[in-house]
């Protein structure tokens, strides 16, 4: 079933059972948003959703392995950019503003960045199972205490946070709603969080796009303040200490990639007997290799993670790495797994999307390629990605825009000759956090019209091009917005423009120059000169003398 294509899963339910039906959910699994969506589509055959008193799968699930109680870990404000302090007065100023006396946050990435945590609980994502309570005098931590070293007991105390057990929260969301909230200490009293005009003034604000159903229940509804997480934008729009750790972070992550591609190149041409990176002859192409030797979708990339597991401030993958030949690389999320996954074939495209985190910085990164003879196709299919690729990484647009005006500017080279792709063009990414990160997208979805773009946010542009059972194109940088200079500023708006983090070359032979303007030339020149001039001292010799001929400058077909 995909998203967008067939029908959601509550319109399914709602047509695949009959009237009256009763269907059953674990609230701790669903969103306010969700159920309230589910219930109405549940109407129309008068069936019902019913929250579920205990989690059925553990009473079945008898053997169940027990949590790992991983450590909690505090983000260094060298790494952060704002102190802990700073971000609770900022919220609670926000919480003032719209006349609320507290805020549940639900949403994992949200709680590790306010409070400047990070952990090992999801893979791939450094954060931690965790709630959050702030009010406009107290602040909660919910989490498993097995988790709270002495360092994360002297840290939250330093900044008036109570820790408290994960379970706890759904109590103390009912003591909140009642006004009966026990928090800080305050002028050496403890604080009880009541509103002094009485518990029917009380507002608690939660966004219900992330909080669970659960929490939602122990509220009263002329309570509940439903608007989006105050948190959100501030997470998106970085400090200058967190843009200069991605700056950093998405080198050494580049020099990994240039390093992964070299070697890759060497195997190629070594064991495969493949034309390799910069050759389109037609050498043999037949597979005569060792029997010891066999490079897969996973081997090769697991090779990538070692490059970047040498790299500074590597903490881990970002995502499973999207390592995929041929046919499989025309599926967008396609994840191979060992036993069952492709040899890679000099005969056929490979896309690489992967990407780390640093302590520094969040990475994701594509390049597609090709190590024998490419047909004319697939040259004008990368060039066309390409193309949208460098117009969207060259756009100036005024304050205002959102990610849903920009979309255009990936598609049309792709338009033109009746192609398209059937997901976003760009994403928020995180700072040592998760990979995807709103409110913010780029994409052709009516939720891109919600937020516009704002100077000092990330966003991905990865344009692409699938033809099923063939082969898959997709070519990904991330972006900050930026204040742009121009020459005039119509209307006082002020106009923005991006600035691209991600350094690895494109693979010239895959570009069809003929279809290339000047200017779209002198962009790749200009992309590849950089490159060799901030990745050169991460390389060897070897890898160094691979990026310059990588990085030699192009010039039109003849």
């Amino acid at each position: 079933m995909r998203m967008g294509e067939d029908p959601p899963v509550e319109v399914w339910i709602a047509d695949n059972l009959l009237d009256g039906a009763v269907i059953a959910i674990d609230s701790w699994c669903i969103s306010v948003e969700s159920a309230q969506r589910y219930e109405q589509a549940f109407l129309k055959k008068n069936q019902t959703l019913l929250q579920l008193s205990s989690d059925l799968v553990d009473e079945v699930w008898k053997e169940r392995p027990p949590n790992d109680a991983l450590p909690v870990n505090v983000q260094p404000v060298e790494f952060a950019g704002r102190s802990v302090a700073e971000k609770i007065n900022e919220l609670r100023e926000r919480l003032q503003h719209e006349k609320a006396t507290a805020i549940i946050i639900t949403a994992l990435d949200e709680v590790a960045w306010l409070y400047n945590v990070r952990g090992d609980d999801v893979h791939y994502s450094p954060v931690v199972h965790s709630y959050a309570i702030v009010t406009l005098h107290g602040a909660f931590f919910y989490v498993d205490k097995r988790k709270v070293t002495n360092e994360i007991e002297n840290y939250m105390a330093e900044n008036g946070i109570d820790i408290r057990e994960y379970h706890m929260v759904q109590p103390d969301v009912s003591l909140l709603s009642s006004g009966q909230l026990e928090g800080s200490i305050v002028n050496g009293n403890l604080h009880v969080e009541k509103d002094i005009k009485g518990v029917e003034h009380l507002k608690i604000w939660i966004d219900s796009n992330s909080c669970c159903l659960a929490l939602y229940s122990k509220l009263r509804q002329d309570q509940v303040l439903m608007l989006q997480s105050p948190i959100a934008l501030p997470k998106a729009v970085k400090n200058p200490m967190e843009l200069d750790g991605l700056r950093k972070a998405h080198i050494r992550d580049g020099a990994a990639v240039v390093q992964y591609l070299a070697w890759l190149d060497n195997q190629m041409q070594e064991h495969y007997r493949a034309s390799g990176y910069f050759s389109e002859a037609n050498g043999s192409q037949k597979k005569e290799h060792l029997e010891k030797i066999k490079l897969t979708e996973v081997s090769v990339s697991d090779k990538l993670e070692g490059f970047r597991a040498e790299k500074e401030h590597f903490k881990g993958l970002s995502f499973p790495t999207i390592s995929s030949v041929g046919p499989n690389a025309a599926i967008i999320h396609y994840s191979p797994e060992a036993n069952t996954c492709a040899e890679l074939d000099a005969d056929k495209i490979y896309l690489c999307d992967s990407g780390a985190q640093y302590m520094d910085g969040t990475t994701d990164i594509t390049r597609t390629v090709h190590f024998g003879k490419p047909s004319e196709h697939e040259k004008s299919c990368y060039t066309a990605v390409l193309k949208g690729h460098i117009a969207l990484d060259a756009a100036v647009f005024p304050n205002g825009t959102t990610g849903h005006a920009l979309d255009i500017l990936a598609r049309t080279p792709l338009w033109k000759n009746g192609l398209d792709y059937r997901h976003g063009t760009g994403h928020g990414i995180g700072s040592y956090l998760n990979v995807h990160e709103g409110p913010h997208l780029i994409s052709f979805r009516p939720s891109a019209r919600n937020v516009p773009l704002q100077a000092s946010m990330t966003v991905t542009d990865e344009p692409g091009y699938y033809e099923d059972g063939n082969f898959g194109i997709r070519l990904e940088n991330v972006l900050i917005v930026k204040e742009a200079n121009t020459k005039f500023n119509f209307g006082a708006k002020g106009f923005l423009s991006f600035e691209h983090i991600t350094w690895a070359p494109y693979q010239t032979k895959l570009i069809n120059t003929a279809l290339m303007t000047p200017a779209e030339i002198e962009w790749v020149n200009l992309y590849h000169s950089d490159c060799r001039k901030i990745l050169e001292s991460y390389l060897n010799d070897q890898e160094k003398e691979w990026l310059w001929r990588a990085t030699e400058p192009i010039t039109v077909s003849s």
